[in-house]
């Protein structure tokens, strides 16, 4: 993989379209040059979690879920991000949500317009936490009852929960999941970490079949991400590798006879959980595109790689080491792969990006597009067949969605 430099006439015609919207500071970290974007902004409430979760439907809809006084609210926004519906509450009960950047509510919305959402419910005891599934069969206008998905009855950790759905149907949830290290505590054996279980639905969330483990000995409380591909869903996960190595693996939910397939060796030793998890995405030539933080023996940073059958690009570091890059996210559409990930040089965070129009080969240099002196979220990056948000929540500017099409410049690839 390698930078490419790309031509003036794509920033131009970018500013030129929205420039009276929204403006996005253009260039590469090594110039430095960088201007404060006025974006579309939405109020936040003093008590609103900073962690969001974010979706584009089919239409092109932008949906939201929020965590407002220990409430879960959805709404959605048909003209990306300038106007939201009023919020729809999820949660009839005030219930201690998770709404860290590792552990924030994640929502997706079907063909047919069903919409999808789970978050974890935290309970009193020490890291102790519930899955929780809702859905919507009216667009949003009202959700079912709350569910536990976690089927075991133990008070324990059921926590960083990820949701991928094929579109038809079929509904997966994956988390990380306690109860076979208490169960071997409780014979008097060790257990390194945790266990990775999941549960589906071939119904869109109608009815879910029994949970499965799907792989044991995990980092305790590094996210998971799942990604859908022709032969089903992949899940990645920051996995312990003999001793105490935390590296990360891809595991396939259809395939539970193969063994998880190791796709870092960055050898980070370390007794303990990074709360670090990676980021994960196909596209549409089935390959993985993965990026994740490490401190290991073999790589320090935030990096990123893709997978195509059994070849493996070697990894890029991304960001500026200086200014602790972290906390990435990557999506993908077609041959179009976009990276976001946010820096903090002392005094500000900024909101970076990258971009990619041929599958991962050649990458844009770094964008610096949005600055934040206060608490935030971390950049989460959307894409469809014709639109590329940026979602940034900030505790200071509050909510803002930079649309960043005209940017990236797919009409070209």
């Amino acid at each position: 993989m390698k930078k490419s430099t790309f031509s003036l006439f794509v920033l131009t015609g970018f500013f030129l379209v929205f420039v009276s919207a929204v403006a996005i500071a253009a260039g590469s970290g090594a110039d430095g040059l960088t201007q404060q974007p006025s974006v579309m902004q939405a109020s936040i409430s003093p008590r609103t979690v900073l962690a969001v979760g974010v979706t584009l439907d089919q239409e092109g809809r932008l949906w939201l879920a929020r965590v407002v006084d220990q409430r879960l609210l959805v709404s959605r926004s048909e003209d990306d991000g300038k106007h939201f519906s009023e919020s729809v509450v999820v949660t009839p009960v005030p219930e201690n949500i998770g709404g860290d950047g590792e552990n924030r509510p994640k929502i997706q919305v079907a063909r047919d317009g069903t919409v999808l959402i789970t978050w974890t419910e935290l309970l009193a005891e020490k890291y102790a936490g519930n899955i929780k599934f809702s859905r919507s069969i009216d667009s949003g206008r009202t959700f079912s009852e709350p569910i536990n998905l976690n089927d075991d009855g133990r008070v324990t950790s059921h926590r960083f929960d990820s949701l991928a759905i094929d579109g038809e149907g079929r509904v997966v949830i994956a988390w990380l999941d306690a109860r076979d290290r208490d169960a071997a505590r409780e014979k008097g054996e060790e257990f390194k970490g945790v266990s990775l279980y999941s549960s589906q639905s071939f119904d869109n969330g109608a009815h879910f079949e029994r949970n499965r483990q799907i792989h044991q000995h995990t980092c305790e409380c590094c996210r998971t991400a799942l990604a859908w591909t022709s032969e089903g869903p992949v899940v990645l996960l920051r996995n312990i590798f003999d001793t105490n190595t935390r590296d990360f693996a891809v595991a396939s939910l259809d395939k539970l006879e193969e063994d998880i397939r190791r796709v870092t060796r960055d050898e980070w030793q370390i007794d303990a959980c990074p709360h670090n998890g990676g980021s994960l995405a196909t596209d549409g030539k089935d390959r993985l595109h993965l990026t994740w933080f490490t401190n290991g023996t073999a790589g320090q940073g935030q990096f990123y790689k893709r997978i195509s059958g059994t070849l493996e690009s070697k990894p890029m570091a991304l960001g500026d080491m200086d200014a602790q890059p972290n906390h990435a996210a990557v999506v993908a559409y077609g041959e179009t792969v976009i990276l976001t990930w946010r820096e903090f040089d002392g005094n500000v965070y900024s909101a970076k990006m990258m971009f990619s129009n041929d599958g991962g080969e050649t990458w844009s240099e770094p964008w610096r597009l949005m600055l934040s002196a206060g608490a935030n979220d971390y950049p989460m990056p959307l894409i469809s067949s014709d639109k590329a948000l940026i979602v940034w929540n900030t505790e200071n500017e509050g909510l803002r969605i930079l649309p960043v099409e005209r940017v990236i410049n797919r009409s070209d690839s």
